[in-house]
């Protein structure tokens, strides 16, 4: 399916480094640029986030990162879980995302894995380690976090991005099964040539 993809090199970089402003995507994306790998589930949750998710980047940018990044990467597999995890092909359910901010809660409630990969985040109280911009000021000011200083401000909102983001997949969704029904219609329409014997 064409996508029309945002093409933001602000919000490619902060992917990259790992400067979102949401903790666990960025835990993610600081453990892939030391380590060179991630969990597979780290793996489709930063892929929808800076696909259809959040950021509406595309897809092959993604994939780029991650072929140069990966310890473990094969071309074929990565192509083909981009296309997925960004439904521009094979997968079509888009209004399944992962969330930044429920997904990872369920298995590490404290925020620990945040912690190791985004330091300066360690001292955050569990209840506001996913979402360090809900913390009090005297709360962020006990843990030494300075949003916008030494921790950025969320770069999008997901809550209405990713609502807009699922409008703007419809969309495309729909404008590719337009074109299918056009093209069906074409080849029904046309005459069919009679294959000649040999």
């Amino acid at each position: 399916r064409q996508v029309s993809w945002d093409d933001d090199p602000r919000m490619l970089e902060a992917w990259k480094k790992g400067e979102t402003g949401y903790p666990w995507i960025d835990a993610c994306m600081r453990q892939l640029a030391t380590e060179g790998w991630i969990h597979h589930l780290g793996r489709h949750a930063v892929a929808c986030f800076l696909t259809r998710g959040d950021l509406w980047q595309s897809w092959e940018k993604g994939a780029q990162h991650f072929e140069a990044t990966l310890l473990d990467a094969d071309y074929s597999l990565n192509g083909f879980n981009w296309l997925w995890l960004s439904c521009s092909g094979f997968f079509y359910q888009y209004f399944r995302c992962y969330s930044p901010l429920a997904f990872q809660k369920k298995n590490d409630p404290n925020g620990n894995y945040i912690k190791k990969y985004v330091p300066e985040l360690k001292n955050l109280p569990a209840k506001y380690i996913y979402e360090p911009w809900k913390a009090p000021t005297a709360i962020l000011e006990r843990a030494g976090v300075v949003l916008g200083d030494n921790y950025p401000e969320p770069i999008v909102e997901h809550a209405t991005v990713s609502k807009a983001n699922m409008g703007r997949m419809k969309e495309a969704y729909d404008a590719h099964k337009l074109k299918q029904e056009a093209m069906k219609k074409q080849r029904s329409s046309s005459p069919q040539k009679k294959k000649q014997r040999v």
